[in-house]
């Protein structure tokens, strides 16, 4: 982005800067837009959905029944049941293996549904982040959206492949009620009082341990944002010898992260030292209560037995359920993230009926435009331009004097504040993105090479280009030549940003990606700004190839690019201040004589 924005633009050091901070703060607590809206993508899996809870509901079935057939067979065994042991016993056998098997199933069934849909939302998420407009991105800390991509994300997807289980667990509890109820009304009753006593607890746990888990998701998003920055930044960290000062910064984000979550986990765990106390005064009661109903005889002995089975696995999805709020408070969170950035306008998108740009001539204007990157802060003022078709105009001016801005307006990267940028006589903004992308070219200043392989780059922009005409793209710029030299060739993998090969060798692969994309508009940001005299002549070359028989602007620090350019527009403080030929400008003594005459074969200092 930083080529993109080298008018007017704004970065961040380490731990600094504004950016969009998407509200991480975002309330966790349960939210029925963010589960409408998460419903939503799950709507196209329901019949997946349909089979994961039938398959809860048998589950949940067999659970509840399996502490009855103990109670039979003790019952049997005593000689007070009216089924046989052996038939009990095969019972309890047949439901043991069923919970196994349903278990399984459940949980298999769950686990893909949430990675289906969790998948489908990865991909929405990508999708929408390629359209939005460069203004968002500029604002917006790339380790914060990674954030959202990948914990966020995570959170979401476990608190999904819980939930379905969670039903279950929640049916247990109903299903373990009725049946103490069933079984004998007065204990059963008796029994369940320590209900309130949770209901009570919980309800003060839950305002004290909100904010907690709060604080663990903003503590979370910083960190991972100050990591990736620090990992983007690293040569010029490593340049200003600042490892010291950033780990010390790092450390301390680290230290606050680890602060937050310490307490979001203590926060989560509160909970079940109370389930377990209740646990044993129900256990207590069971015991105290029901034993002296089997001595008096008013209690069978395997009822009793069958009571205090159903009381500890009465308190397991109780507990269970308590800690799956705190995936829930996560997933409200995650959610309200995810859906926050989904919900990011898409600023710069083809109107309808959008025109189609074909046999238009290869014309830029610019009329009247004013234009900046954050409200009140323009960076080019009222700046009208022609550039005729196949025309070479190069845009010159000190730093920050609007010619990046005037590239990025011409490929509609951002829309004008005033006026209309034209291409081919067409508005960009009446213009379709795809036509305006096929006809407009950009090589930049620091050249952006993917992972892949040196063919898959140069045909980046022509996904479905032959071999031969790569090899004849990459002979026309020079670039063939050190290709051939690479032990794989054209299939020689690159590293991350090609870092690799040199900036001479990743500028000559961008400008083969250019001329086989074959654009009627090229434009060139500075292209030759960090090359070296050893390839300097190379580059000229391949750059006289590529602007042949094409619409040019030219942004440039080279002395030789500046003088063979047809029209020379000399920018000062987002304004024109002077157009002509080299020659020309240099008569007038203005500003471009000034340049010219300090810059000693380069305009370095542009």
């Amino acid at each position: 982005m930083s080529a993109m924005r080298g008018d007017g633009g704004h970065g961040a050091g380490f731990g600094g800067g504004r950016h969009h901070d998407f509200g991480d703060e975002a309330l966790t607590r349960f939210d029925s837009g963010v589960v409408r809206r998460l419903f939503g993508y799950v709507r196209p899996y329901r019949r997946r959905l349909a089979y994961a809870l039938l398959a809860v509901a048998c589950a949940t079935a067999v659970q509840v029944g399996i502490p009855l057939t103990v109670r039979y067979a003790v019952d049997s065994a005593v000689g007070h049941s009216d089924f046989p042991l052996h038939a009990v016993l095969a019972g309890f056998g047949l439901l043991i293996v069923l919970n196994a098997g349903l278990g399984y199933l459940q949980e298999s069934l769950s686990a893909k549904l949430a990675q289906r849909v969790i998948f489908d939302l990865r991909r929405a998420m990508f999708a929408h982040l390629q359209d939005v407009s460069l203004s968002f991105l500029d604002q917006t800390q790339v380790g914060r959206l990674m954030a959202r991509l990948q914990s966020d994300v995570n959170a979401l997807q476990e608190f999904m492949e819980n939930s379905v289980s969670a039903i279950g667990d929640f049916f247990l509890l109903l299903g373990i009620i009725g049946v103490l109820l069933w079984m004998d009304l007065p204990l059963g009753l008796l029994t369940l009082t320590v209900l309130p006593v949770l209901v009570l607890v919980r309800a003060a746990w839950i305002p004290w341990a909100r904010p907690r888990f709060q604080r663990a998701r903003a503590a979370s998003s910083s960190a991972n944002a100050a990591l990736a920055e620090n990992i983007n930044g690293i040569r010029t960290v490593q340049e200003n010898r600042r490892e010291a000062v950033n780990f010390e910064r790092y450390r301390i984000k680290a230290r606050e992260n680890l602060d937050a979550q310490i307490g979001s986990s203590r926060a989560s765990q509160v909970m079940v030292p109370a389930v377990d106390i209740l646990t044993g005064i129900a256990m207590g009661i069971v015991v105290i209560v029901g034993g002296d109903k089997v001595l008096s005889g008013e209690l069978g002995v395997g009822v009793m037995v069958a009571y205090i089975f159903y009381v500890q696995r009465f308190f397991d999805p109780i507990r269970t359920l308590s800690m799956q709020y705190t995936t829930m408070q996560s997933a409200m969170a995650a959610g309200h993230r995810i859906f926050e950035v989904l919900d990011v306008p898409v600023e710069i998108q083809d109107k309808p009926g959008a025109i189609t740009l074909k046999d238009q001539p290869p014309s830029v204007e610019f009329r009247h435009v004013s234009f900046g990157y954050r409200p009140g802060q323009p960076v080019l003022h009222d700046v009208s331009l022609w550039v005729a078709p196949y025309q070479t105009v190069a845009l010159v001016g000190p730093t920050g004097s609007g010619k990046t801005s005037i590239t990025a307006l011409t490929h509609r990267f951002y829309d004008v504040w005033d006026g209309a940028v034209l291409v081919g006589g067409v508005d960009v903004r009446d213009a379709s993105l795809d036509s305006l992308g096929s006809t407009i070219s950009m090589v930049l200043q620091e050249p952006f090479l993917f992972s892949g392989t040196i063919l898959e780059n140069i045909r980046y922009g022509v996904p479905g280009a032959s071999r031969d005409d790569v090899v004849a793209a990459a002979q026309a710029v020079s670039a063939h030549a050190f290709i051939e030299c690479l032990p794989e060739g054209y299939d020689t993998l690159l590293g991350q940003r090609g870092r690799n090969l040199s900036i001479g060798q990743r500028q000559l692969l961008s400008f083969a990606r250019a001329l086989l994309a074959d654009p009627k508009i090229l434009i060139l940001d500075e292209a030759t700004a960090n090359i070296d005299s050893f390839t300097e002549r190379d580059i000229q070359q391949a750059l006289k190839r590529l602007l042949k028989g094409r619409t040019s602007l030219v942004i440039a620090h080279r002395l030789a690019t500046i003088r063979d350019a047809d029209l020379i527009v000399v920018l000062d403080q987002g304004r024109i201040v002077e157009q002509g030929s080299h020659a020309e400008l240099l008569a007038k003594g203005g500003l471009y004589a000034k340049l010219h005459a300090s810059s000693h074969g380069s305009f370095d200092d542009l």
